[in-house]
């Protein structure tokens, strides 16, 4: 697939299953907002194991792997389209913080509202060619 720079101005973050049983919605939405992203497409989604097979296969054959897709799949997640700067891919990951919680700044998404690392909130697209490939996944029609 060929890329242009509207398709690099766009990310997919999803709020996993534990922000969204917490009800924690609304205060990474406004997150991304307030910081002056924009939602272009966004839809609660009951991931099924056959989608979060094709989003994480990178991880497939890995130790933790079932667990993740277990995880994923166990309650609906909001799916979304994150539109911003050129590189927005890389705001979206700065604000939502290393992986583990524990060593997650202050500040971010996951050191100020998460405490364990396998449930972490938040998943964003971690390059620009990932953002391609997950949003295709996830949202065919909002890539332009």
């Amino acid at each position: 697939m060929e890329t242009t720079a509207t398709e690099h101005d766009r990310t997919l973050v999803i709020i996993k299953p534990d922000a969204v049983e917490r009800g924690l919605i609304g205060e990474i939405v406004g997150r991304l907002e307030r910081k002056g992203l924009r939602i272009v497409a966004a839809a609660i989604r009951q991931i099924d194991e056959e989608l979060a097979s094709r989003h994480y296969e990178e991880h497939q054959g890995r130790p933790f792997y079932p667990e993740l897709v277990a995880f994923i799949t166990r309650s609906p997640s909001l799916v979304m389209v994150v539109q911003g700067p050129p590189g927005v891919w890389k705001v979206v990951r700065s604000m939502m913080g290393v992986t583990n919680p524990l060593e997650a700044a202050p500040g971010t998404i996951r050191g100020d509202l998460a405490t364990v690392v396998t449930e972490n909130l938040v998943h964003g697209s971690d390059s620009a060619e990932s953002a391609l490939r997950e949003i295709q996944l996830f949202f065919p029609d909002a890539l332009g």
